[in-house]
């Protein structure tokens, strides 16, 4: 079964993940916990990581039924077809919110061009180039995910 997104209406990513699963239709709504501050209070919340989005793996014929659920407006498509989401993908999303907030970073002598898997961290495992290597910092470009990651030597 693939994974495809599914944009719901703003703030009902939880509500519209939950009514999912209910109905057996395997969801996931990737969250973080962040601090908000109220007039009289802090307090840490859940809130969704990627806002009004939700990923659903769910058989080609049975796309419709998602449509059942209150709060699910539309797929998202790319290139006119609904866009689908890679087991692998879902599973980079879910190690690195599973990872510790700190983890040790080791760097060799790199240099721009060169090819790295990472070691450790919430992108262990992936593949990455050098894109840059400034006095304080490198740049590597995340070949699976598209996309850019900064590492601070500092942290090295």
């Amino acid at each position: 079964m693939n994974w495809y997104v599914v944009y719901t209406k703003p703030k009902w990513e939880k509500k519209v993940a939950e009514r999912l699963n209910e109905i057996g239709i395997v969801s996931y709504c990737p969250l973080i916990t962040k601090t908000s501050q109220w007039s009289d209070r802090k307090k840490m919340i859940q809130v969704p990581l990627f806002n009004s989005y939700v990923f659903v793996q769910i058989d080609e014929k049975d796309r419709n039924k998602i449509f059942e659920v209150s709060g699910a407006v539309r797929y998202l498509f790319w290139l006119g077809k609904p866009a689908i989401v890679r087991d692998s993908e879902i599973e980079t999303i879910q190690n690195w919110l599973s990872a510790p907030s700190d983890y040790e970073v080791t760097l060799d002598l790199w240099k721009k061009g060169d090819k790295v898997i990472l070691d450790s961290g919430p992108f262990m495992s992936q593949s990455a180039i050098i894109q840059e290597v400034k006095q304080n910092h490198y740049t590597l470009i995340l070949e699976s995910l598209g996309c850019m990651l900064r590492v601070d030597k500092k942290q090295v």
